[in-house]
């Protein structure tokens, strides 16, 4: 595979060139595309793993024995997404997908930021913030912002178990394991969006992808794809995603704009 493209407008051209010819492209966003959006990476200095360690408050083991230290963490995790609006870099992924050339995307996030900006299908790998279930009998409902102010631990009405966030945490199994092996089993071009490339099983999606003939495009402020997983992406976009990713959807609207203006010629003569 060759030396990735870093120069912005090269990248992005050509990037976009791509992205038009194929037939299912797929988005793996981690947390650098909602870093724009006020909310630091769980796992940057000042996220929220440096005030919560994972294996202390992260984890089902402790959810299960001790869902009061869990709710520390679930309040602090709510209260750092509430409010967050998307910014350009998800608004730009939606308009791929308006413009049928992104068939989904895959998030490791939980903010829902992706469906705040208009995209429809979104699979959450690692579940949704916004929403508290019970593991006992399955019951279901929006988080309330109240309960981000009381000190109890809230209880299911069905079943008087302890509720938690719809999130996965560490010792769960990922949500939508199925859904995403089929988008990457179908998927020609992967955009590999924000992310380390260390969390499993995401970030064995790129591999996957290559090695049945796939291409990779990463964007991220720096490489990190490669280092983490040994596979050399196609075309690295740098720098700030609110500006890479409008500057490669701008591209392929232009590629479009000039598809639809190319001039018809006719078999025909006149006579």
């Amino acid at each position: 595979m060759h030396q990735p493209i870093e120069h912005a407008k090269i990248g992005a051209a050509s990037a976009a060139t791509l992205l038009k010819s194929a037939r299912q492209a797929v988005a793996l966003t981690g947390a650098g595309i909602s870093v724009p959006s006020g909310i630091p990476d769980f796992r940057s200095a000042g996220g929220l793993w440096s005030h919560f360690r994972p294996d202390e408050y992260a984890t089902l083991k402790v959810f299960l024995q001790n869902p009061t230290k869990a709710w520390q963490l679930f309040r602090a995790m709510a209260k750092m997404l509430m409010d967050k609006k998307p910014n350009a870099a998800h608004d730009a992924l939606a308009t791929l997908e308006k413009m049928g050339r992104l068939t989904a995307i895959i998030t490791q996030n939980i903010d829902g930021l992706h469906q705040a900006a208009g995209s429809e299908r979104v699979v959450e790998m690692h579940g949704a913030s916004s929403v508290l279930h019970c593991l006992r009998c399955g019951y279901e409902e929006v988080l309330d912002a109240a309960v981000l102010d009381a000190g109890d631990v809230p209880l299911c009405p069905e079943c008087a178990f302890a509720l938690k966030p719809k999130v996965v945490l560490f010792g769960e199994d990922v949500a939508e394991l199925e859904s995403v092996q089929a988008l990457a089993a179908g998927c020609d071009v992967l955009l590999v969006i924000g992310t380390s490339a260390q969390v499993y099983p995401a970030a064995a999606l790129p591999g996957l992808v290559a090695r049945q003939g796939g291409s990779i495009i990463e964007m991220n402020r720096e490489p990190s794809l490669a280092g983490a997983t040994g596979i050399q992406p196609d075309f690295f976009l740098g720098g700030d995603l609110v500006r890479s990713l409008p500057r490669l959807v701008a591209q392929l609207q232009k590629r479009e704009a000039r598809k639809m203006t190319a001039p018809v010629i006719s078999g025909t003569q006149n006579q």
